[in-house]
Formats: structure tokens, C-alpha cells, sequence
């Protein structure tokens, strides 16, 4: 029982490690009280996968109570994009971790570990309902239109 509690706690240290080996100057990083930004930066104009990103980023602000702050690499000078940072810490970005696809699995493992409060209600995407449609959106994004 303790191997398996062992080996689990050690895969889920390792979702976490990539995100920790890499830290950048992300404008805009922290709140004025100090909290840690998620931020997701799109590239000019914005690719497939940063309109996917775009997505994850509202399924996110759905479940967790985090500042989400989306940037154009305009404003985030010699950062990748696409990419996906909490507070300085590297996500996924174009070129390293994911190739810069984020996931809303991939960012919530991180929020879970850094103790990010949830909503206390989620929000429409996760009724079933509204879901359909969202995922059909994305399915639009994926497919580049067709």
C-alpha cells in the first residue's frame, strides 16, 4: 500500500516538475496583493493553438477563483507564445513544455498543487447544456474552421 501511495504521489510531483524547472519575467505576474496571475499569451495574430488556449482559459476561470490575465506577445517581449504561465512559473510554452498546447487538465494538476481555491459554484461550461456547444466550438478551432 505505501509503494502505491508512493509511486502516486511521485507522478503527480512529476506533472508539477516541469512547470517549476522554468521561471520567466511575465509582465504583470502578480496582483497588487501579492497573488500569483495565470496568464496566457497568444501570438499576433493568434494561431490555432492560442485560440485553444483561449478556451482552457475559460474552462479555468469556470472552476478556480484566479486572476487570468491574457496577453498578445506584443506585450510579452521575448516570452514564447503560445504559452501558459502561473505567476513566473512555465506552464507550456511554443517550443518547450506541450509545444505550447495547453490543456485544462495540464493547468488545473498545477493549480491543485499550488492550493488554488475552487469556485464555490462552477460556472455554464460545465452544465451540460451550454458543454455540448463549447466542445463543438472547440472541435470548430481544432479543425481550423471546417
Amino acid at each position: 500500500m505505501t509503494r502505491i501511495t508512493l509511486a502516486l504521489l511521485g507522478g503527480v510531483f512529476s506533472l508539477s516538475a516541469f512547470a517549476a524547472d522554468v521561471s520567466m519575467a511575465v509582465p504583470g505576474a502578480q496582483t497588487a496583493a501579492g497573488q500569483k496571475v495565470l496568464t496566457f499569451i497568444a501570438k499576433d495574430p493568434p494561431g490555432q493553438r492560442c485560440n485553444g488556449n483561449l478556451q482552457v482559459a475559460a474552462e479555468v476561470a469556470n472552476s478556480y477563483r484566479v486572476s487570468i490575465q491574457l496577453l498578445p506577445s506584443s506585450l510579452a517581449q521575448g516570452l514564447p507564445a503560445p504559452a501558459v504561465f502561473y505567476g513566473n512559473q512555465l506552464i507550456v510554452a511554443d517550443g518547450k513544455e506541450h509545444n505550447g498546447a495547453a490543456s485544462y487538465q495540464i493547468v488545473a494538476d498545477v493549480l491543485d498543487l499550488e492550493g488554488v481555491a475552487k469556485q464555490d459554484k462552477s460556472g455554464l461550461l460545465f452544465q451540460d447544456r451550454v458543454r455540448h456547444d463549447f466542445d463543438a466550438l472547440k472541435a470548430t478551432i481544432k479543425s481550423g474552421g471546417k
